[in-house]
């Protein structure tokens, strides 16, 4: 089994937090967005995974590295391969083509999932899909009474489904899904002039392939700032009962806990309230403020504050009051 993790886009929608680092990589309860996307992959497969190919930016040697520890902390080898210019989901999954073989699994790196279902690896393919209330905004499945795909339908004004395709796929055939990607680019056949993959899909099913529906029972996505912070809070309910959550290298002084919660390793909370559903990172130090439902980030100084609903980035100073706030990197605010 392989995993293929497209994650080359900029993360416009996250700034100012994707200014230093690739979206896929800010921490939710503590580890990064793509590291939970492909642990939780692996769980559902239930099968040793070979590889992990990342399709990227050039976002530098140590994001790189990074991503090698992580495809390792699964058991797999991690591969870097590299998307020069957006030219559509078919085209990006295409640049990790030496990876397009036997089984494989295609997962779209701005989306966390919670799934009930064990991958069945005799399929020929799975699209794993969630009923949404407006399916307008999102890639749809139509089923026949078989629970069969029927249909791909990209963005319907007029209702045809309400099952959305999150962004997770499985092949059976790895060579089989490249040679129908390659045939796009080849053919220059595109949809809003853009290679896409929904239409290889459409070619596959044409000449014969099954795919079928895998059922999700939650749906998390991180296009934001105000997606990621109620991602962080849903993750940290899945997990509340697991042990380490409050790292033992952590100093707590005269400081109150309402989990579930994150607290990173060497992390000084001091006469603050901190919780429910609050991450905080490494080395973070917080003194006299309450925090809730909120993530803030590694090597960050919070001082007199009242943070909700926020995003504090890696290696902040902060003294002011906010109830809602979303800031980068290297920010120094004081009143």
């Amino acid at each position: 089994m392989r995993i293929i993790v497209p994650m080359a886009g900029m993360g416009k929608r996250m700034r100012p937090h994707t200014l230093t680092v690739p979206k896929p990589l800010i921490p939710i309860a503590g580890k990064p967005i793509v590291q939970r996307l492909v642990e939780d992959i692996a769980k559902v497969c239930q099968e040793p995974i070979e590889e992990v190919a990342f399709i990227i930016g050039h976002f530098g040697a140590e994001v790189e590295a990074r991503l090698i520890k992580i495809a390792e902390s699964v058991g797999a080898k991690g591969t870097i391969h590299y998307q020069e210019e957006p030219l559509g989901t078919a085209h990006a999954i295409l640049c990790a083509q030496s990876a397009l073989k036997g089984n494989v699994v295609v997962a779209f790196a701005d989306t966390l999932f919670k799934a009930d279902f064990k991958l069945d690896t005799s399929a020929e393919g799975t699209i794993w899909v969630q009923k949404v209330e407006d399916p307008r905004p999102f890639g749809v499945v139509k089923l026949n009474e078989q629970g069969q795909i029927t249909e791909f339908v990209e963005k319907p004004q007029d209702f045809v489904s309400d099952l959305a395709i999150i962004g997770i796929y499985y092949f059976k055939d790895g060579e089989y899904l490249r040679n129908e990607l390659q045939y796009l680019l080849d053919n220059d056949i595109k949809d809003k002039g853009e290679y896409q993959l929904t239409n290889a899909l459409e070619n596959m099913k044409s000449k014969g392939s099954v795919f079928i529906p895998g059922p999700i029972s939650e749906w998390l996505d991180c296009g934001n700032k105000d997606a990621t912070v109620y991602t962080n809070q849903r993750y940290l309910e899945y997990i509340k009962d697991e042990q380490g959550l409050v790292s033992s290298s952590a100093t707590l002084n005269n400081t109150v806990i309402i989990p579930p919660v994150y607290i990173g390793e060497n992390a000084v909370l001091n006469n603050s309230v901190i919780g429910p559903h609050v991450s905080i990172g490494n080395n973070t130090q917080v003194d006299g403020s309450v925090l809730s439902n909120s993530i803030v980030q590694e090597n960050s100084k919070i001082k007199s504050a009242l943070i909700a609903n926020s995003m504090v980035g890696n290696h902040v100073v902060y003294e002011k009051t906010p109830a809602d706030l979303s800031l980068g990197d290297y920010n120094t605010l004081r009143d």
